[in-house]
C-alpha cells in the first residue's frame, strides 16, 4: 500500500500516515510549501529543510511555459534541476487556465490559451498535462481538471464536473510511469449533489490518492467544511486525501479534523513579503509602529532560524527599509509557523489528544500578540 494510516483520533475523524512516493515517504497531516515555478520565493532548499518541509510543490503550467518541461527534462529532472531531493508534486495548472477567463477557451479536447508571458497561443489537454509531468518526474501528479467560479449555476457546475470527469479518465489512461502516483480532482461546486457523483465518478477509477478542489474560492468558511463533511466521507480510508490551496492555520485545524491529509498554500510566503507573520497568538503585521522598538522574537513560543537570532523592532527594520532579507527572514518564520502546526497535530493525533489540541489552539489564538 502507498499510503499507511497510522492513527486515528477516537474522537473525530483526524488521522496520521505515511505516504510512500519515489523520493521517500511523507508523513500526514501535511502542509506542502509553494514552489510555483520551481523555486518557493527567497528560501534555499537547504532553509526548507530546516523549516521541516516533507514536500513542495511545482505548477504544471508555469514549468509548462517557462522554462519548459522538455529543458528541465533534458537537465534531469525537476528534483536535480532545483536541487531538491525530496517529493515533489505538481499541480496540473487547471486552476491558472481558470483565473485566465478572458484569454482562454475549455472544450472537451482541453484548454486553450494566451501565455501570460508573451501572449502565444498555447494548449493544455489531459494527455499532454500527464507527458509534461512525467517528464518533469513529479512524485505526485494531478489531472487536469476544469475549475468552477463561485458562485456558479448548476448548468455551469454540472458541465465542468462532467467535464473534469472525462478528463481524468483520459488522465489516467494516458499514465505510463507508474511509480508515479496520479491523484484525481474533486469538482462538483457548492452543489451536493454534484459534489458526490464527481466524487464517486473518481473513486471508480481508482486514483492513488483524491484531492479536493474548488474550495477557498470566495465561499465562507462554514460552506467549505460543510462540502468538506460532505465529501471525505465518499472517499476510501486506504488513500490520502488533498484539499487543495486551503489555507489559514484555522482551515487546516478544521479540515485535520475532519479527515483531510495535505494541504498547499501560497499564505505563509506570500504574507510573509507582505509584512503579515503568523504566530501562535494570532497574526503580527510587523510594519505596526509598536513594534519599532520591541525586543522580543516574533513568537516566543517558535524555535526557527529567524525567532531564535533577530527581534521583531529588526524584522519591522528590514520591511519598512524593503531590504531583501526582510523576505527571506519572514518567509522562514512562516513556513516554520505552518509546518511546525502541522507536526503538532500528527502528534496529538498520534497521542490520541487532538480535540484537546484544537481547543489549546483556540485559546491561546484569543490572546495579543504582546504576549
Amino acid at each position: 500500500m502507498r499510503f499507511q494510516e497510522r492513527n486515528r483520533s477516537s474522537q473525530g475523524l483526524s488521522r496520521r500516515g505515511v505516504l510512500h512516493t519515489h523520493h521517500g515517504p511523507i508523513e500526514t497531516p501535511v502542509f506542502m510549501p509553494v514552489g510555483t515555478q520551481a523555486s518557493v520565493k527567497s528560501v534555499t532548499p537547504e532553509e526548507l529543510l530546516e523549516c521541516g518541509a516533507q514536500i513542495i510543490l511545482g505548477n504544471t503550467y508555469h514549468l509548462f511555459l517557462r522554462p519548459g518541461h522538455e529543458l528541465i527534462g533534458r537537465l534531469g529532472g525537476l528534483h536535480r534541476f532545483m536541487h531538491w531531493d525530496r517529493p515533489i508534486l505538481t499541480d496540473s495548472g487547471g486552476f491558472q487556465i481558470y483565473s485566465l477567463a478572458a484569454t482562454r477557451k475549455i472544450d472537451e479536447e482541453g484548454a486553450t490559451f494566451r501565455s501570460h508571458i508573451d501572449g502565444a497561443l498555447k494548449k493544455l489537454t489531459p494527455e499532454n498535462v500527464i507527458d509534461i509531468q512525467q517528464t518533469l518526474g513529479s512524485d505526485i501528479m494531478m489531472c487536469l481538471d476544469s475549475c468552477i467560479p463561485y458562485p456558479a449555476t448548476e448548468e455551469e457546475v454540472k458541465y465542468h464536473t462532467e467535464l473534469t470527469s472525462r478528463w481524468a479518465k483520459r488522465c489516467l489512461e494516458r499514465r505510463t510511469r507508474e511509480e508515479l502516483l496520479l491523484f484525481g480532482i474533486i469538482q462538483g461546486g457548492m452543489f451536493p449533489a454534484w459534489r458526490e457523483k464527481s466524487a464517486k465518478d473518481l473513486v471508480n477509477m481508482g486514483f492513488d490518492g483524491y484531492a479536493i478542489g474548488g474550495l477557498s474560492v470566495g465561499e465562507p468558511q462554514k460552506l467549505m467544511l460543510e462540502i468538506i463533511e460532505l465529501v471525505r466521507p465518499l472517499l476510501p480510508d486506504e488513500k490520502p486525501v488533498y484539499l487543495m490551496g486551503v489555507g489559514t492555520p484555522e482551515d487546516m485545524v478544521e479540515a485535520v479534523d475532519r479527515g483531510v491529509d495535505m494541504f498547499d498554500c501560497v499564505l505563509p510566503t506570500r504574507n510573509a513579503r507582505n509584512g503579515m507573520l503568523f504566530t501562535s497568538f494570532g497574526r503580527i503585521v510587523i510594519k505596526n509602529s509598536r513594534f519599532a522598538s520591541d525586543e522580543k522574537p516574533l513568537d516566543p513560543l517558535c524555535t526557527c532560524y529567524t525567532c531564535r537570532n533577530y527581534s521583531r523592532a529588526y524584522l519591522r527594520h528590514l520591511f519598512m527599509a524593503r531590504e531583501l532579507l526582510a523576505y527571506r527572514l519572514n518567509t522562514i518564520h512562516n513556513l516554520s509557523f505552518f509546518l511546525g502546526l502541522m507536526q503538532e497535530m500528527r502528534k496529538a493525533i498520534e497521542e490520541d489528544r487532538f480535540k484537546e489540541f484544537k481547543r489549546e489552539f483556540y485559546r491561546k489564538r484569543e490572546k495579543t500578540c504582546s504576549n
